[in-house]
């Protein structure tokens, strides 16, 4: 029999010793029901079970950050020489991000920025929020010429030509984000005119329905993307906490509920991925990364709405639902599968990111009992921390995925290392993870991962 040792994290307790009992016992000492205590017995866990130490947390983060600070330098070269920039007062058409392997700018990198910070929160290693402040800082030094060449001629190449030029919320909103809360942190660059400027895109130029809902008119014309929760509601929200002017927040909490209204099935408390306004029938493919950004944006909005606000309580209650549903339906490996209930879909390693994020910054916030969904988010942790390979690439995200009305499209959309997806929520999982073992304890008790309840 294959035994599994069990991973005991920082203060685990074993309350109970896991033993392994070979099959070719002697006669003189059979196993046995009247012999052995069989429940203790170890079980060959494809993942490993228990709570991990910081020490192994880090480690994980750790390969990460060196394969994408190896990866996505900052900085800038001419497109035709090669040659960097080493003066950003003589940009010109030719200047282009330094080749990488991700996109400075895309909105996955949004949330790697952000989980950067939230890694130097939780470690103190001061390293990882200088990945973020070296990017953002090089953004806004570089944006100043951009929009006055932009003004000029608005086709003119420009590395943040999508954050300057905006056609939808992916291409700025979770950036904008990040930048807000880079700049609450104590980035001393001068963050204010792009965020600015994106926000003014958000509130007064993005599409929306009649009823001020964020939609597109992609695939189909109204379209709500249960992604845009997240492109739109964190950014609003940080920019309620940076002013303190109570529209960000109203909007935010407005666009909560009606996707909510429209897109939840509260059955199952999942999200759909997709509705259309003109369809009679809305086709409910519960996407597990679409449900991970809405799970997230709850979360977001809810660390930095204020508790006295009217529709504080929604938010909240939403959020304790969404999870809900969510943990009812994860997968014994600690992964949730690529349509969350449909369990012959492949195990998603983003979303699974997300949900182990999520829940628990809900648990570290205090927003959900933490005795019955801990356990779920340190077995998703560990199940994430497998598909992180040496070279600290995030294995078996889904790529990129626009919006499908039939099961096909979902169950066969590609994976791949260099799905930008996996790496900020990976970091944000296993920070907050971290978090949370500074402050509880947890002990295998009769053979199961449990809070370790002071008495």
């Amino acid at each position: 029999m294959k035994t599994t040792l069990i991973t005991r994290g920082i203060k685990t307790v074993v309350a109970s010793a896991m033993i392994s009992i070979p099959f070719n016992a002697s006669a003189q000492n059979p196993v046995n029901d009247a012999t052995t205590p069989l429940h203790l017995l170890q079980p060959d866990y494809p993942t490993p079970y228990g709570a991990k130490t910081p020490q192994e947390i880090k480690a994980t983060i750790d390969k990460i950050y060196n394969f994408l600070e190896k990866t996505t330098p900052a900085g800038l070269i001419n497109s035709k020489t090669q040659q960097p920039f080493t003066d950003l007062k003589k940009l010109d058409e030719n200047s282009i991000f330094t080749p990488g392997t991700f996109r400075l700018t895309s909105y996955e990198w949004g949330v790697t920025y952000a989980a950067m910070l939230l890694a130097t929160e939780a470690t103190g290693d001061q390293k990882y929020a200088d990945y973020t402040n070296k990017r953002l800082q090089l953004m806004a030094d570089i944006a100043p010429y951009y929009k006055k060449q932009l003004a000029k001629n608005n086709k003119f190449p420009s590395p943040i030509h999508g954050f300057l030029m905006p056609h939808a919320l992916d291409d700025g909103g979770a950036v904008t984000a990040a930048m807000i809360k880079a700049q609450r942190a104590g980035l001393k660059a001068d963050l204010k005119p792009l965020i600015d400027h994106f926000m003014d895109y958000i509130s007064n130029k993005e599409f929306r329905l009649t009823d001020g809902t964020l939609a597109r008119n992609r695939p189909q014309p109204n379209t709500l993307w249960l992604d845009d929760m997240f492109m739109g509601v964190p950014a609003l929200a940080q920019m309620g906490k940076l002013t303190g002017d109570v529209k960000y927040y109203d909007d935010a909490v407005k666009q909560v509920k009606q996707f909510s209204e429209r897109m939840f099935n509260s059955q199952k408390n999942l999200y759909m991925h997709g509705w259309v306004q003109s369809m009679e029938e809305h086709p409910q493919f519960h996407w597990a990364r679409a449900n991970g950004w809405a799970v997230m944006t709850l979360v977001e909005l809810l660390e930095v709405l204020p508790k006295d606000h009217p529709e504080y309580n929604i938010v909240l209650n939403q959020l304790r639902a969404h999870i809900k549903g969510l943990v009812a339906y994860q997968d014994g490996t600690g992964f949730w599968h690529q349509l969350i209930d449909r369990n012959d879909t492949y195990l998603e390693t983003s979303a699974t990111a997300i949900y182990a994020y999520s829940i628990t910054r809900a648990i570290n916030r205090g927003y959900i009992d933490k005795a019955a969904y801990a356990p779920a988010a340190l077995l998703a942790w560990n199940a994430v921390a497998t598909k992180v390979n040496d070279k600290g690439q995030v294995e078996g995200t889904c790529v990129g995925t626009g919006m499908g009305f039939d099961p096909a499209f979902y169950y066969y959309r590609p994976i791949n290392v260099f799905a930008a997806h996996g790496y900020g929520p990976v970091i944000l999982a296993g920070s907050e993870i971290i978090l949370m073992l500074k402050n509880n304890e947890f002990e295998i008790n009769d053979s199961s991962l449990q809070l370790k309840t002071r008495k």
